[in-house]
């Protein structure tokens, strides 16, 4: 098979409605990373998702749908729910309802509920409209593996597996959409991201951090197994334990090998003589460029070290998150 990168042009966007149509996977631009889509109706195109990604099959998927998709047919949808929808959509935010069951099950790997996004990427809205219906799509990319903010990093996961990447560019977001629980009387996070437990907070009045209990099953994706993870070797250390990231540097050096720091900007602007990949100063900007930086980290590294950045709380939290998947100390 050959893989095809086109921008939304006209003739892409009726070539990938017709990929759709025919139970094919088109992996799509977001404003957050590039997803991988399939008809959220059928069950063989939904299960050809987690075939291609090798994703654990009780990992839920994320229906994606345009601006003006009338989602309840689809869900229910809490009182509440309006004014998050009036807020932040289209946007990085999904929305976990309790679902009529009409998309496929494998959407949502057999649990009640659904969940729903309207991403803001032009090329997504594009897309969407043209298909015409829910869109099941994770990120694209293998499973574990770092997520893709380019169609180039679609391509080095997936050339010659799916036929279409509908290339927007760089995503600008960096990290996958905040999940929200909207079964409950309160909402609550399930995954952090752009929209913050704060943000929604100041609309709804209230909105909790859920805390998953060991053995459960994953209510969203994100929730479980190790995830974003670079294929070169790494090493992680915490805030605090800068001097002990030096020694671990020189020691790869020494042995012969080509280490790198993947760290905020004040810790790459200290240790200047050092190869740093810099994340910046923001939490935005560190969220933009986190995924970026570990795909190149893994070509030019023999081992990236991770530097855990400073600050809590708002969009920090879905940065922090990532990152310690990646390394592996989520």
């Amino acid at each position: 098979m050959k893989t095809l990168v086109m921008q939304a042009t006209p003739q892409a966007l009726a070539y990938a409605k017709e990929l759709i149509e025919a139970g094919e996977v088109v992996a799509f631009h977001t404003e957050t990373v590039y997803g991988l889509g399939a008809n959220a109706f059928d069950d063989a195109a939904v299960k050809k998702i987690f075939a291609l990604k090798g994703r654990p099959a009780d990992n839920p998927l994320i229906a994606h749908v345009h601006a003006g998709y009338d989602i309840s047919a689809l869900v229910e949808t809490p009182a509440y729910t309006q004014k998050l929808r009036e807020k932040f959509l289209p946007g990085p935010l999904t929305m976990v309802y309790p679902s009529k069951g009409k998309v496929s099950p494998a959407v949502s790997c057999g649990l009640p509920t659904l969940s729903l996004r309207v991403p803001s990427s032009k090329t997504a809205q594009a897309f969407l409209r043209a298909v015409g219906l829910p869109v099941a799509a994770p990120s694209a990319n293998r499973s574990k593996h770092v997520s893709p903010v380019t169609a180039q990093h679609v391509l080095d996961d997936f050339e010659g597996e799916i036929p279409l990447i509908l290339d927007g560019g760089t995503c600008s977001g960096g990290i996958e959409s905040t999940v929200l629980d909207c079964t409950g009387e309160v909402p609550s996070v399930l995954r952090a991201g752009l929209v913050t437990r704060e943000m929604i907070a100041a609309e709804t009045g209230a909105c909790e951090v859920y805390v998953p209990h060991a053995g459960e099953r994953p209510k969203s994706p994100g929730m479980a197994y190790k995830h974003y993870a670079p294929s070169c070797r790494t090493a992680f250390f915490e805030e605090g334990m800068g001097e002990d990231a030096v020694r671990c540097y020189l020691a790869e050096r020494g042995r012969g090998g080509s280490p790198w720091f993947l760290c905020e900007h004040a810790f790459a602007a200290a240790h200047p003589s050092f190869s740093s990949l810099d994340l910046g100063a923001s939490p935005e900007e560190m969220a933009a460029n986190l995924y970026s930086h570990l795909r190149t980290g893994e070509r030019c590294a023999t081992l990236l070290i991770g530097i855990e950045p400073h600050g809590r709380g708002g969009v920090m939290e879905g940065v922090r998150n990532r990152m310690l998947r990646a390394f592996g100390r989520a």
